[in-house]
């Protein structure tokens, strides 16, 4: 009945898969979990290694890193099932009913039901603030909220599809990197999949220093600029993108390329202190964009 595909790299996941395999053995319903690990260290790899000892659970180790798109085009052609749950390593369900929150929507008319992220309410070390910020911020969102505008709020880390919509979608995303996440959204726009948001949570355990963190929403910004430029993120509902658009439209955006010229370093020692400004974020990741839009040759 379902497939709950994990890709892995270099993240202990023998507790996740415990708790999933608990939890789906007591829906009493046909399931499989399969796991690739995406060449992580032979000492992780030894560790989740244990997990090839539950019933219906699959551990197969690459010698090669993929990457997330292929990991998960691999995931997805491998499963048995036609529906998939993709489910990020570094992640834990916040019920109890986790498995059962999303078997009710099995026989629905969607296509794609995703969950949502938490976070826990302990803020953590003070390096690691900004990706606590904005995901208590910008990721942790009520399903009311995320369905008035069901492509905006994409997150992977934890979400239910059909396995032959994923597959196609899923195909179109050659590139590596960081932020296809909006892309995926906007194919899913442009095809009109039937997606629907649900409160079924799972906690983000993985969080980045800020310095790491700060570098994936630039190279996240890089991805949405490349996308723009070759004109395959026409249809969707980000509003960065948006926001750039609009600047650039006004000749707009060689104030603010100067703003990251002048301001970049002041701005990083906010965005990576003991209290990042989710204002100063956003004014960081615009003036960024417009930056390197600028002066990429």
């Amino acid at each position: 009945m379902i497939s709950v595909l994990i890709p892995v790299y270099n993240y202990n996941v023998v507790t996740l898969v415990t708790t999933i395999h608990t939890q789906l053995q007591l829906c009493n319903i046909p399931f499989e979990i399969i796991c690739l690990d995406d060449a992580s260290s032979s000492e992780i790899a030894g560790k989740n290694y244990n997990i090839s000892h539950l019933e219906f659970t699959n551990y197969i180790p690459s010698k090669v890193n993929l990457g997330r798109t292929k990991a998960r085009q691999f995931l997805a052609k491998k499963a048995n099932y036609n529906w998939l749950m993709f489910m990020d390593a570094d992640v834990i369900p916040k019920s109890e009913f986790f498995i059962s929150n999303y078997l009710k929507f099995i026989d629905s008319d969607y296509d794609a039901i995703y969950g949502g992220f938490a976070y826990h309410e302990k803020a953590p070390a003070s390096n690691y603030m900004l990706r606590w910020t904005y995901g208590k911020t910008h990721e942790q969102i009520a399903a009311t909220d995320r369905n008035k505008r069901p492509y905006k709020v994409i997150i992977s880390a934890n979400f239910m599809i059909k396995k032959s919509i994923f597959i196609d979608i899923n195909s179109q995303i050659e590139q590596k990197g960081y932020g296809f996440d909006n892309f995926f959204a906007a194919l899913m726009k442009m095809k009109k999949v039937k997606v629907f948001h649900i409160d079924n949570e799972v906690y983000h355990l993985g969080i980045e220093t800020s310095k790491a963190y700060l570098n994936k929403k630039e190279k996240a910004a890089e991805t949405l600029l490349f996308l723009h430029k070759n004109n395959r993120i026409d249809n969707h509902q980000n509003d960065l993108l948006n926001l750039f658009i609009t600047l650039k439209n006004y000749k707009a955006n060689v104030i603010f390329s100067m703003v990251y010229k002048r301001f970049k370093n002041p701005l990083q020692k906010n965005l990576c202190s003991n209290h990042p400004s989710m204002k100063l974020l956003q004014l960081y990741r615009i003036s960024y964009m417009c930056y390197i839009d600028l002066n990429q040759k």
